[in-house]
């Protein structure tokens, strides 16, 4: 029989082993490994048939068992150690509090929000790199000490569990979580009652979520949850699947974790006496509804829609990490007006497709007019509501995740700032970062303890420390790699066997696993999502030369592939079945493998064990791609196309780059160049250098890259510089100009800067057309100009009912092209030098000539106010 309902009993502890519950229900444990050794400790088989789960465990273990544990001294002091050891964690001083105590002007809070956490593999709220990335952040932000808070949605199925067919086809499998067997604790109100959040949809129907809270570290992780009683039967389903369902369901997700989530923080803060945040981070455009929220809730405290929109970006932070268009999110105009429309309007279904009246009220943000919310999501297709577009222009801060992808994401967007060049687009770059403690093997942490000599790792983002590395022999490293393969063929040949077996193999046939893989063998990982843009299948363009390199006599390689195609994506599931295909033939199964179920452990063993970590996507179309920092943190050498991060950090000794020709129009023809690169590399460069053995059997070049890899990328690749990043250069600056902007005004009412700032803006908006350059000189320059020589410019400009210190006037000049335009050109800063006819003002500069052969410059005006991020920041520029 089949059990109508599932849900979680935990055993009843006693009271001197009630710390275990505190330390399982905290996910620290998940990077802290002398918390997961105590909970081994309990019952280690029954550890490992949970899935190194406290929870489970705890759930699990006979009540016996932990009767005896609790009479065993030695035990009960290693409990009460690591008790204690985390109260001090939650509780001492860390980063963040120690720059507060040097001056530094931080805020008091910040709210972080993504779709999908990847903390650890039994929470599986994550898909791939977008999560596993949101959940590093949270965890150096804790080791960091940030006053952060986290907001997602609480998936009921998680991601999907993938198997493989008997010929090798995705099949997706969607377990249902119990919450109640999760460490999750349920947020209450001061009656214990579940605090529930509501928002209004169309057709009068509540949707209704409970927040779950899943603590990391010091940092509060909150998930909605609408699979509750009090939702309507299809609204109990929105938080059902990570990524699932068509787009009514997607945007009811979205609506839901954006302002869903900013009701969420004001219930907990609420709850738990804390100051709300002053810095919002959207971490991409998923939750970008949460920015009109804010102005909702603004305009409720009295102030107009612009004077809240001004606060609102000023403490908003948007990262994108999408580098091409199709990957945003994007909805027909029409339904967003259907989620958002007036609760007065009750016309017909066909006049309400016609749009709301102009300055309607939102039925699901009342006070906040429709048609603004509409314009925050405007793009070049007006019937398309696109969330990045509204991402940016709710923050005043944006970023990209890696120096290349900062660059290609200010190409990609230029068209909100229309007149400057792509360099000038206010988008940067935060390369991205992992956090060492869930990553890096044991054998490194404990390398890392010894070099330090103390078991505080927070002086391993000081780069110094890594170059100790240096002292360590070759040999120690040699065996600490090894040591790691060979547990990582242990680990693939489970995986194998447990996959064949799945797809309908019998033991009998499988005695060929035994040997299969070699622990001695220079092993590849290529483990990643399967989009058609990362390339799971260049390796087979060839799969004659493929199989010679994995069969060479001399110097064989074995490939572990790994990776999930989305449910709907046929075309991905096709590339795994190719691959699946060609490992399936007994002449290679031996060198290569597919495993399918892709996760956080399996990710780890393949880091941790691989020599070198394989990555081919099309450039420049890969953002970051974390996996391979993941390896390099474990001395594994990147095999990679200059993309993403790699870009940035390879410097010839810490791997190999793969020739691109991405400048290739012809698709087939670049896969099969870049292809027979790949294939020379491994042939002549990565293969050679790894059995190239000294006397004793060590291959010192390769150990060398080893060694470099960890010392020059160590404490680049690691998320607490990340974090570090984000709070110096993005944090501070946002609370700060939230309270400059949030000052009382000239009359002593709050948030008198904000109303002057947009004030300004609208002014700016009006006058902007009327703003013209009348008139440019240039006088100085001698007949042969030389390098150096000074040009003066004067400009006449019509500045239409702007003041002169409203507006900045620069000199724009640099080399020119065979078209006239600039190319890479200097900005100069013109002074106001009077007024001309009592309504042209007059500008003026000197400045040497910057560069030598055909130069040539313009002028240019742009708004200028004190509280904007930069003058480009309104995307207003008017030319000469």
């Amino acid at each position: 029989m089949k059990a109508l309902r599932r849900f979680t009993v935990r055993a009843h502890l006693p009271d001197r082993m009630a710390a275990l519950e505190r330390l399982s229900i905290n996910l620290r444990w998940s990077w802290h490994k002398p918390t997961q050794d105590l909970f081994e400790a309990v019952d280690p088989a029954l550890w490992e048939r949970v899935g190194c789960d406290p929870v489970a465990l705890l759930g699990q273990v006979n009540p016996k068992r932990l009767d005896d544990l609790a009479a065993d001294a030695s035990f009960v002091r290693r409990l009460d150690e690591l008790a204690a050891d985390l109260d001090d964690y939650l509780a001492r001083p860390l980063w963040y509090q120690q720059q507060i105590d040097s001056g530094a002007q931080l805020p008091n809070g910040i709210a972080y929000f993504s779709m999908e956490f990847g903390v650890a593999e039994v929470l599986p709220n994550y898909s791939g790199g977008l999560g596993i990335l949101a959940g590093d952040h949270l965890k150096s932000a804790s080791d960091l000490g940030l006053p952060l808070i986290a907001v997602g949605l609480y998936y009921r199925s998680g991601y999907f569990r993938q198997s493989l067919t008997a010929d090798g086809w995705q099949h997706e499998n969607y377990p249902s979580l119990d919450p109640q067997g999760l460490p999750l604790r349920l947020l209450t109100d001061a009656s214990n009652n579940p605090v529930l959040v509501e928002l209004e949809m169309p057709d009068a129907n509540q949707l209704r979520a409970r927040v779950w809270i899943a603590q990391v570290g010091r940092i509060p992780l909150l998930l909605l949850d609408s699979d509750i009683p009090e939702n309507d039967h299809d609204l109990r389903g929105v938080t059902d699947r990570l990524y699932g369902g068509d787009q009514e369901h997607r945007i009811k997700q979205e609506i839901l974790a954006g302002i869903g989530g900013v009701r969420a923080i004001r219930a907990f803060t609420d709850v738990e006496g804390l100051p709300s945040p002053e810095v919002f981070h959207m971490n991409e455009g998923h939750a970008g509804f949460l920015g009109v929220e804010r102005i909702r809730e603004l305009i409720d405290a009295g102030l107009d829609f612009d004077t809240a929109l001004t606060v609102v970006r000023s403490s908003t932070v948007f990262t994108t990490h999408t580098p091409v268009p199709a990957g945003i999110d994007r909805f027909p105009v029409e339904m967003v007006k259907r989620y958002f429309g007036s609760p007065a309007d009750e016309r017909s279904r066909e006049e309400h497709a016609a749009g709301s009246p102009s300055g309607a009220s939102s039925r699901l943000l009342p006070g906040v007019p429709i048609d603004r919310i509409i314009a925050f999501g405007e793009e070049d297709d007006p019937s398309k509501f696109n969330m990045a577009h509204m991402g940016l222009r709710l923050a005043q801060r944006a970023n990209g995740v890696s120096l290349l992808h900062g660059r290609v994401s200010r190409g990609m967007f230029n068209e909100l700032w229309p007149g400057f060049d792509t360099g000038e687009v206010p988008i940067g770059s935060i390369t991205n970062g992992v956090h060492a403690p869930s990553w890096a093997a044991p054998q490194w942490m404990e390398l890392g303890r010894e070099l330090l000599g103390d078991a505080d790792l927070d002086l391993l983002r000081e780069p110094a420390v890594w170059g100790r590395l240096n002292e360590v022999d070759p040999g120690h490293i040699w065996w600490i790699r090894s040591q790691l393969r060979k547990q990582l063929v242990d680990d693939v040949r489970a995986r194998l066997r447990r996959s064949c077996l799945q797809r309908g193999a019998s033991d009998a046939e499988l005695g060929w696993i035994a040997t299969a893989f070699d622990p001695d063998v220079l092993t590849i990982g290529f483990a990643r999502r399967v989009p058609t843009y990362k390339r799971l299948t260049l390796m087979l363009r060839d799969p004659d030369r493929l199989e010679h390199i994995l069969l060479n006599d001399e110097r064989p390689v074995q490939l572990i592939v790994a990776g999930k195609s989305h449910p709907a994506d046929d075309g991905g599931k096709a590339l795994i079945q190719q691959i699946v295909k060609f490992a399936d033939r007994p002449e290679v199964r031996h060198r290569i493998a597919f495993l399918p179920d892709y996760d956080m452990s399996m990710a780890r063993q393949l880091y941790w064990g691989c020599d070198v970590w394989l990555n081919n996507p099309l450039r420049p179309l890969e953002a970051c791609g974390t996996s391979g920092m993941k390896s390099a943190l474990n001395g594994g050498l990147n095999l990679s196309i200059r993309d993403g991060w790699w870009d940035e950090w390879f410097d010839g000794e810490n791997g190999w780059e793969i020739p691109t020709a991405d400048g290739l129009a012809d698709e087939t023809r670049r896969d099969d160049l870049e292809a027979a690169a790949l294939y020379d590399l491994l042939e002549k460069s990565v293969a050679p250098r790894f059995y190239d053995r000294d006397e004793h059997g060590l291959p010192t070049r390769w150990v060398e890259m080893v060694r470099h890899t960890l010392i020059a990328l160590g404490p680049k690749v690691l998320a607490s510089r990340m974090v570090r990043d984000y709070t110096e250069k993005y944090y501070a600056p946002a609370a700060a100009s939230l309270r400059r902007t949030v000052e009382p005004g000239a009359d002593g009412q709050p948030f008198g800067a904000a109303r002057d700032l947009a004030a300004y803006r609208l002014r700016v908006a009006d006058s902007w057309p009327k703003v013209q350059i009348t008139d440019v000189d240039s006088y100085g320059l001698p007949d042969t100009p030389l390098l150096g020589s000074e040009l003066t410019l004067t400009a006449t400009v019509q500045l239409a009912d702007l003041r002169p210190d409203e507006v900045v006037v620069q000199a724009v000049l640099g080399r020119v092209d065979a078209g006239d335009a600039l190319v890479d050109p200097i900005t100069v800063p013109m002074q106001h030098a009077g007024t001309a006819d009592g309504a042209n003002e007059i500008f003026s500069t000197t400045t040497p000539l910057p560069v030598a052969g055909p130069v040539g410059y313009t002028v240019r005006v742009l708004p200028h106010h004190p509280l904007l991020a930069g003058d480009n920041e309104l995307g207003l520029v008017a030319l000469a």
